[in-house]
């Protein structure tokens, strides 16, 4: 979401990142993610958290078909193309500066019958959240999307508008910094948060929240 530089670029090889096609195999489809490192910096470019989510999404561990989801800060889209070939309608969100890549991405990797399940739209957390019916969705989407201790609070009261009693949370993050575990004890307040997925290669975890005391199966 945020178009800043990213600290792990510091001590990371940042070949993959310059590189301007990203492809993978999703749901019986082959993705092809156009990167943009030099224009949008970390929000073109596809991060292991969005791999692992998009894995995670086509083993079957949550019902898409029929079901409404978002993705927030979306960045290339991959989670969210992932959503919508596996059966969901699916916003895919980002702040409008991203949207235009988003949508091309988005537009260059749905077949045309799919196309129709899936809406780019821009969310500001925090901000325009007028534009979205509060418990909207059943399903909230994110992959590396808390390493930004400025905008922990914008995150979470987006979440909680964006929830119904019933929505599934599924976060995938790397546990990098302290700050980053204060981000789950932040949601932990205000949902019940449970570990569901840690993928030891890519050390990438997935979090699943719902809205506390009111959990049901999803």
């Amino acid at each position: 979401m945020a178009l800043v530089p990213y600290e792990e670029t510091a001590v990371m090889g940042l070949q993959k990142f310059h590189k301007p096609l990203a492809t993978f195999s999703f749901a019986n489809h082959t993705i092809r993610i156009r990167q943009d490192w030099r224009q949008l910096g970390v929000a073109a470019v596809v991060w292991d958290a969005a791999i692992v989510l998009s894995a995670y999404l086509e083993m079957g561990a949550v019902e898409l078909r029929g079901r409404r989801a978002v993705e927030l800060g979306a960045g290339t889209g991959l989670v969210g193309i992932v959503a919508a070939l596996l059966g969901a309608h699916v916003t895919i969100t980002d702040r409008k500066v991203a949207l235009e890549f988003l949508k091309s991405n988005v537009q260059a990797n749905l077949p045309p019958h799919i196309q129709p399940k899936a809406v780019v739209k821009e969310l500001t957390w925090g901000q325009n959240l007028g534009s979205y019916s509060p418990g909207e969705f059943d399903l909230i989407l994110g992959a590396d999307i808390i390493y930004l201790e400025e905008t922990f609070t914008d995150l979470l009261q987006t979440l909680e508008h964006l929830c119904s009693n019933r929505s599934v949370i599924l976060l995938a993050c790397r546990i990098r910094y302290e700050r980053d575990n204060d981000f789950l004890v932040m949601l932990e307040r205000q949902f019940t948060v449970t570990k569901v997925h840690y993928d030891p290669d890519k050390d990438v975890h997935i979090y699943e929240a719902q809205k506390r005391n009111q959990r049901e199966d999803f």
